[in-house]
This record gives C-alpha cells, sequence and structure tokens, in this order.
C-alpha cells in the first residue's frame, strides 16, 4: 500500500498548493508512482502540475457527483510516473457549499484516497486552507500530515489551531503522522522573516519544524505561471533543491 500526505494550512498564499504540486513531481523524479489529488475547490492545482494541453476539466467533483468515471479523470503529466486528479468543475461555481457538504456527508474521499493509495507508491492531496470539513476529511484518510507555514507573524496566530486539528483526527486516526511544519517563502534579508523562524523554533518542539526550509523564489512563481512545477523548470533553484530535498527526507520516513 502507498501513503498519503495531505498538505494542509490555517490561511491561503503560504505555499500549499505550490508545495503539493512539487511535492509530486519531486517524488515522481524518484520513479516512485505518484498521484496529485486537488480537493480544493479553488482548483490551482491545474495551473502549475505540469499538465498536457487541452487536459479535462472534469475531476473530483465530478465523480462524486457521478458526471465523470474515475479513470476519465486521472490526467497525465510531462513526467511518466506522475498522474493528477484535479478537483473539477466545481471552481466554475460562485458557492462551493454543495461541494463541501457532500464531501462532508459521504465517504466518497476517503474511498477515492483508498482507492489511489492501493495503486500507487505515494498520493498528494493539496486541501483547502482552514479547517473545514474538505481538510478533516482528508486527514482521516491520511496518513501524513504536511503543515505549510510562511514566515510572516499573522502566521503565528493560525499554527495552533491546525496543530489541535491535526491532534484532535489522529486520536481517530491511528494511522495519521504529523511530519511536520515546512517553513515556506523564507527570506534572509527580511528581519521579520527571519525572528517569525526564530520564534517558532523556540517555541515549538524540535522535531516538529523541518530542518528544510523553502525560500522565497522568483523562479517558482515563474514556473507556476508556466504551468510547470519548479523542480522540473528550474531545477537549480533554491526552491526546488529544498522540494527535492524534502521528497527525499519523506520518501525515508514512508518506508
Amino acid at each position: 500500500m502507498g501513503q498519503v500526505l495531505s498538505v494542509v494550512s490555517q490561511k491561503g498564499g503560504v505555499g500549499k498548493t505550490t508545495t503539493a504540486v512539487n511535492l509530486a513531481a519531486a517524488f515522481a523524479r524518484r520513479g516512485q508512482r505518484t498521484l496529485l489529488v486537488d480537493v480544493d475547490p479553488q482548483g490551482a492545482v491545474r495551473y502549475g502540475a505540469g499538465l498536457r494541453r487541452g487536459h479535462a476539466t472534469r475531476g473530483f467533483f465530478d465523480y462524486i457527483t457521478g458526471q465523470s468515471g474515475l479513470r476519465e479523470i486521472i490526467l497525465p503529466t510531462q513526467l511518466p510516473w506522475l498522474r493528477v486528479l484535479l478537483v473539477g468543475t466545481v471552481t466554475e461555481a460562485a458557492n462551493h457549499a454543495g461541494y463541501q457538504s457532500l464531501v462532508a456527508d459521504t465517504d466518497m474521499l476517503r474511498d477515492v484516497l483508498t482507492e489511489a493509495r492501493s495503486r500507487c507508491d505515494v498520493v498528494i492531496v493539496d486541501t483547502p486552507p482552514g479547517l473545514g470539513a474538505i481538510v478533516r476529511r482528508a486527514l482521516e484518510a491520511s496518513q501524513h500530515a504536511l503543515v505549510t507555514l510562511q514566515c510572516e507573524p499573522l502566521a503565528l496566530q493560525t499554527t495552533p489551531q491546525i496543530l489541535r486539528a491535526i491532534q484532535d483526527i489522529a486520536a481517530t486516526n491511528g494511522e495519521l503522522t504529523l511530519d511536520g511544519i515546512l517553513l515556506t517563502m523564507y527570506e534572509a534579508s527580511n528581519p521579520a522573516c527571519v525572528r517569525v523562524a526564530e520564534y517558532v523554533r523556540k517555541h515549538l518542539p524540535a522535531d516538529m519544524v523541518l530542518d528544510i526550509v523553502v525560500p522565497r523564489s522568483a523562479a517558482a512563481a515563474d514556473a507556476f505561471a508556466a504551468g510547470q512545477p519548479v523542480v522540473l523548470r528550474t531545477p537549480a533553484d533554491p526552491a526546488a533543491q529544498a522540494y527535492v530535498n524534502l521528497a527525499t527526507l519523506l520518501a525515508e520516513r514512508f518506508q
């Protein structure tokens, strides 16, 4: 059986989707059968995952509403070992409440992730920001959780909430492990950023905050805009190297 890793964050705009996309690509580059699953109704994965032009727009939402079969929405990418399951046409809706309720009230997300786990080495789940029902359902079906935390003061106020939620879910999902907090968008030249990183490391258990830090990177932003993971487009970039190193670390833990 493979391993399911949910990438979570308390707030948006902290590099969660960029992390999910690049981790999935880094695992695939290692020759591991990898599926990237987007359950965030914002649907940002489709912009940066290296999907082929003209790909289908349907995805998880369309499957759980009976509009598409699972096989037809598993999409190929530039990497032979990487497939993507988009969130689907729910991104076109003005209101996502129905989608959230459907995920909350059924076991369909668990069923999809369990099936994916049986066929893949690694399943990476990009979740919505916050602690809603979709995030909880994803964590209930995961073996691993990774928290992305931007190095900014506001992030400090929200971190305890997401950690408590993971702890609560782990009480009922005995397989769930917090693999750590990943500091993102780090700028060594920014005093406020440095202070946040130092504060987090000082006040949280040493083994909870990962040594690997993802720096703020123009190359990563450019890669996402070009529809590619930075680990493929600019592999020598420090952010790309951080994601490759993180995939190596996690792969060792998964074994």
